[in-house]
């Protein structure tokens, strides 16, 4: 199987409502089948590591070294992230790295690691390149990310000096979710109000950098993972 572009993607419509908004939501993005397969991948993997910030220090925790942990350890971790988010940028969540869009497709049959290599090729970066006005991209990065209970990102705007940030992306892969679950895409806005939106099935959300967001706390009451692909569309200098 590969990953194909849905058919129908009104490109003029995306690129006003981006050029307006700073932010649209493309749904369908792939194939159905492309999107089914994408996530079946991601539920049946096993080598996902939670992603953890100290500070501007990351850690990644493999899944056996957190069973490894004691309750007193895995306690004394969820305070220190929760301390963390009271004050500063603080995030928890599991992850899959994928190669730079840059590189070749690797081969193999998993999918997702052919993400960032299928949205820097010629249609689909061209794709990209008209709905966010910005002809310099040249290649996409990204990371598969699932958010269990708990798990949250907060504000930041993805303005790093010399990553030359476009455009950031979230592909959503959660066909049933509720707004109450959290795991909420959110826009900071003037006046300490936000504008947003909730997971959804096969969609990609492209929004402008820089741009103040970040993602809810996933509640204890969701039954699955919040399943996503994120990056950001960067040009090469």
């Amino acid at each position: 199987m590969s990953l194909e572009l849905a058919r129908g993607i009104d490109v003029a419509a995306a690129a006003e409502v981006f050029a307006r908004d700073g932010h649209v939501r493309l749904q369908p993005f792939l194939a159905e089948d492309a999107a089914i397969a994408c996530l079946a991948e991601m539920k049946r993997r096993e080598d996902w590591v939670q992603v953890v910030n100290s500070g501007d220090k990351v850690f990644d925790l493999t899944r056996a070294a957190r069973a490894a942990m004691t309750p007193e350890q895995r306690d004394g971790l969820d305070q220190a992230v929760l301390a963390g988010a009271q004050t500063g940028f603080q995030h928890r969540y599991e992850a899959l790295r994928l190669p730079d869009g840059h590189q070749p497709a690797p081969d193999g049959p998993s999918l997702i690691a052919r993400w960032p290599a299928f949205l820097s090729s010629g249609p689909v970066r061209d794709l990209l390149r008209k709905v966010t006005g910005a002809a310099d991209i040249d290649f996409a990065d990204g990371q598969a990310t699932a958010y269990a209970p708990g798990d949250f990102l907060t504000g930041h705007d993805d303005d790093v000096p010399g990553k030359h940030r476009r455009a950031a992306y979230v592909f959503s892969l959660n066909p049933v979710w509720r707004v109450e679950w959290g795991g909420l895409l959110l826009f900071h806005e003037a006046g300490n109000r936000v504008r947003g939106v909730a997971p959804a099935f096969n969609s990609l959300d492209i929004f402008a950098v820089p741009q103040m967001h970040s993602v809810s706390m996933v509640t204890g009451s969701v039954p699955n993972r919040r399943y996503s692909i994120t990056g950001w569309l960067r040009a090469t200098r």
